[in-house]
């Protein structure tokens, strides 16, 4: 009976298992036919490695997409970090796989992570792909300056397309560009820093920008050519120490060009005087202006040294390496020169600038005059200003004529064209302080002056006097100067800076009170005054910068 009951258990234990086994590898069969009937394209294979890597990294997301919770009872839902989904090929298991081993996109993060310059090089890539070269700038084009010159560090294709003379032209001409005021003669604890602070007028965002070749000189005068600001002339102390130094100072002949786009300075041929604060004008003419012709009928006199017995005299030189090296600069100066004209004479027109009077070596003040012609890098003399006309403390180009204003309130023209000086006689001539030079400007075919006068305070008994700066238009028909505007300061600074940019009118008045020196920027823009930008530049700087100051504007 014993052995009865054993036997029995025995079979019935083994009949249990078989019936475990068998509905095991049932179940094991429906879950494979259920997965075969579902979504078309998902498989149900899942990898022996994913079994590994569960425990490992987190389990894999088929768990967390699958089961009676989505409301589906044996089909699997497709899992959300699958390849499809994510863009990236398996790491585990078969091809046709779609598990992701990592959950929660730990995958994607990690791929990111190690790939970071190649995905900023294939969106680089692909934006320049898709956008044309043309398209591309027109977009840039249209940027600020500040903007711009961010954009030329992307790449060198944007570097490149936006430093080309077609980009520059296009941005001046469609008009996208905005006015920048640049403040030279900035004096600190005595010495000249060569600091230039620059202001972008639409943002009304202040820089400081350092030019070395600046630092030492004051006294000089700017003006604007296109993208360039010319330093002309200027005093500089003999120790070169930058000192502001009266007794011992040099008068310079030399001048600089500024370019504010790439920082740089360069230095173009000298003038024939040396003069410290002349009067500056920017003018466009034609190329058969007189002065050019005569700078063309007078070719450049070149001087190379003799060759004596068959032997160079530059230090014994047999092969004469030295005037033949000579000889080729020349040659490719004058193929240079060749094709410059050529451009001039396609374009019909180009810039000179004019330097007259301000003081010379010896600090007596001067009445000659010369122009330079940035094409052939020359400066001719002109014919001197009228006698008796007096220091010329002002000067603008309005309409082809070269206006200038004396301390002795006379004015004079000199017409470019032809190359000769014309008095003009201007009735109801503004009464003004004398201690304020008046500062000439030109919007747009306009001649007009900022000078500081007496206000006999209205008419009414017991009001105190007081001295307001008038802006006046000149009607260069009539010769009769009418007041326009009323500034809303007071002139406290006797050497105000003004320069006009279109139909819009800048100063800068800089001045010291109560052992502070501050400034003020003003915009005038045909209807009143407007105030720009306070106390900026001024901050940490000597009085002596209201004296050395200078200011010009470009659109950029």
């Amino acid at each position: 009976m014993a052995s009865g009951e054993l036997i029995d258990q025995e079979r019935e234990s083994m009949s249990v298992s078989k019936r475990l086994v068998r509905s095991m590898s049932q179940k094991w069969k429906r879950m494979g036919n259920k997965s075969e009937g579902c979504v078309e394209g998902d498989t149900a294979g899942v990898s022996l490695s994913c079994l590994t890597l569960y425990g490992r990294v987190g389990g894999c997301k088929v768990g967390a997409d699958t089961g009676e919770e989505f409301g589906e009872t044996g089909c699997r839902r497709r899992s959300s970090g699958s390849d499809e989904g994510k863009g990236y090929i398996a790491m585990c298991g078969n091809e046709e796989a779609t598990v992701d081993c990592f959950s929660y996109g730990r995958r994607e993060k990690l791929w990111r992570k190690n790939n970071r310059r190649l995905l900023k090089s294939q969106e680089r890539d692909s934006l320049n792909a898709h956008l044309p070269d043309d398209v591309l700038e027109m977009c840039l084009v249209r940027l600020p300056l500040r903007s711009l010159m961010n954009a030329r560090l992307v790449c060198k294709k944007w570097r490149s397309l936006t430093t080309t003379r077609r980009f520059m032209q296009t941005r001046r001409e469609c008009s996208f560009e905005s006015p920048w005021l640049f403040l030279f003669g900035i004096v600190k604890d005595g010495f000249c820093m060569g600091e230039v602070h620059a202001l972008d007028v639409s943002l009304k965002e202040w820089h400081k920008i350092d030019s070395p070749a600046l630092k030492g000189r004051f006294l000089f005068s700017v003006s604007s050519i296109l993208d360039n600001i010319y330093i002309v002339g200027g005093r500089s102390s003999l120790a070169n120490s930058g000192r502001v130094d009266r007794s011992l100072f040099k008068t310079h002949r030399s001048v600089i060009v500024f370019n504010p786009l790439s920082k740089s300075s360069r230095k173009v041929a000298s003038m024939n005087h040396p003069r410290s604060s002349p009067v500056l004008g920017i003018s466009e003419v034609n190329l058969n202006c007189l002065i050019i012709r005569n700078q063309v009928a007078q070719p450049e006199r070149r001087f190379h040294r003799s060759r004596v017995g068959g032997v160079s005299d530059v230090y014994e030189d047999p092969h004469r390496l030295s005037v033949r090296r000579q000889a080729r600069s020349s040659q490719d100066e004058n193929v240079q020169q060749k094709q410059e004209n050529v451009r001039r004479s396609k374009e019909g027109r180009m810039f000179v600038l004019i330097a007259v009077g301000g003081l010379g070596s010896w600090d007596e003040p001067l009445d000659s005059g010369e122009i330079y012609d940035p094409a052939s890098n020359k400066w001719t003399d002109i014919s001197r200003i009228p006698l008796d006309f007096g220091l010329a403390c002002s000067g603008v180009v309005c309409n082809g004529i070269f206006y200038v204003y004396s301390e002795s309130d006379r004015l004079a023209g000199y017409d470019i064209e032809r190359g000769h000086w014309i008095r003009i006689q201007t009735t109801l001539t503004p009464s003004r302080v004398h201690e304020y030079n008046p500062k000439l400007v030109s919007c747009k075919g306009r001649l007009l002056m900022l000078s500081v006068s007496w206000c006999e305070g209205d008419g009414q008994i017991g009001r105190r006097n007081k001295a307001i700066r008038k802006l006046w238009e000149l009607d260069l028909r009539h010769h009769s100067w009418k007041a326009v505007s009323v500034h809303p300061d007071a002139p406290m600074d006797w050497n105000a800076a003004f320069v006009a940019d279109e139909d819009l009118v800048f100063g800068v008045e800089m001045f010291k009170i109560f052992g502070q020196v501050l400034e003020f920027v003003t915009m005038f823009d045909g209807n009143g005054w407007n105030h720009v930008s306070r106390n900026h530049a001024a901050r940490d700087i000597d009085a002596s910068s209201c004296m050395t100051k200078s200011m010009a504007v470009l659109r950029l």
